[in-house]
């Protein structure tokens, strides 16, 4: 059985979150590998689990030490496989009770130890037991890196949320006032460009501010699930309008044309750095209450920087019924600019003119 007192864990792969991970404080256990006297045997069972010896934490478990025993720091054996990419030794512990989703004293539960040494098998194994992130991929340590823009994800209220325009976006309540919000999907956390795509919108998003684009409000990126916060636009989209009046008098064409197109000539202007949005099309155009068009979802936007043409690494990823919209350069992988998004706001005027979309 194990001792009351509690030591430090000092060897292998440190915390994900700990602020110093190549070195341990002078109160840490300093006993070699396999030494049973002066040591507890739940810090024997993290000694074990480090070295991946199945068969030692076997016995230990069978004579009463807890799987779940917790070091100084809080890190548990649980901790200690997913850092070291054991999924053996992780299949082990959970089948014997391991509290999947355990956390430190910085915060980091083996899900987020594991992602962040990028074992990928641990990584799997987790989420199959139900593990969740407990800390987002853009989590800052110090809390002065903290974004001005954060909100806390406890002021939003999604008691009453419905999904809005292509399911990407829902409505919550925030300090009383309806917002739409934009999650990144734990289960997203994983994939590098998911995440570097997110930071990207984000980023583009604080450099905008126009009457005919969607306002940004604020974004959650310190904890899962990450969010993006902006104003919720009631009236719906301009394509379910459409669908709804079907051909427009031409002084509310042209309205609708002009709000549009000053919303576009404002990405394309934007100092230093001209942005294409990319993905212009009815869905991703919405009304407000008095009726003004703006233009929204900016997840395929793209900054210009100092070059007059841009050109896709890989294929975009767009819904079937959103080709329609694309210029033939992007479509064949040809160097393009601010011109596509002209094309796509043709293809626009064409249906606020004409008859049903």
């Amino acid at each position: 059985m194990e001792s009351k007192s509690q030591s430090r864990f000092p060897l292998g792969r440190q915390s994900s979150l700990a602020p110093e991970k190549d070195g341990v404080s002078d109160d840490s256990v300093t006993a070699a590998h396999g030494v049973d006297e002066g040591i507890d045997s739940g810090l024997r069972l993290m000694y074990m689990t480090n070295d991946g010896d199945l068969e030692g934490m076997e016995e230990l478990l069978d004579s009463g030490t807890r799987v779940n025993y917790k070091d100084i720091d809080g890190r548990t054996a649980l901790h200690i496989a997913a850092c070291q990419g054991y999924a053996d030794v992780v299949d082990f512990l959970l089948k014997n009770g391991a509290h999947v989703d355990a956390m430190d004293r910085w915060g980091s539960t083996p899900l987020a130890d594991a992602i962040y040494y990028k074992n990928n098998d641990v990584v799997k194994l987790l989420e199959v037991h139900g593990a969740k992130p407990a800390v987002a991929p853009m989590h800052v340590e110090n809390a002065r890196e903290i974004p001005e823009y954060e909100i806390d994800p406890r002021e939003l209220d999604f008691s009453n949320s419905v999904n809005i325009t292509k399911g990407t976006y829902c409505v919550a309540l925030w300090r009383g006032t309806e917002v739409a919000v934009k999650k990144l999907g734990e289960e997203l956390f994983t994939d590098e460009d998911k995440v570097k795509a997110f930071g990207d919108e984000l980023a583009l998003l604080q450099k905008i501010r126009h009457p005919n684009v969607v306002q940004f409000l604020g974004a959650v990126t310190q904890s899962s699930p990450m969010m993006i916060i902006t104003e919720y636009l009631p009236k719906g989209d301009l394509r379910a309008f459409l669908k709804r009046k079907g051909a427009l008098k031409p002084i509310m064409a042209v309205k609708f044309a002009l709000d549009i197109a000053r919303g576009i000539n404002y990405l394309h202007e934007h100092k230093p750095e001209a942005i294409i949005h990319r993905d212009l099309e009815p869905e991703n155009i919405l009304r407000d209450d008095s009726g003004l068009l703006k233009v929204a979802d900016f997840g395929l936007s793209k900054l210009m920087k100092f070059t007059r043409t841009v050109k896709e690494d890989r294929p975009l990823a767009r819904q079937e019924d959103s080709w329609r919209y694309v210029a033939p350069e992007v479509l064949k992988h040809e160097e393009y600019d601010t011109k596509v998004d002209v094309f796509s706001f043709a293809l626009i005027l064409q249906e606020v003119s004409s008859s049903n979309s």
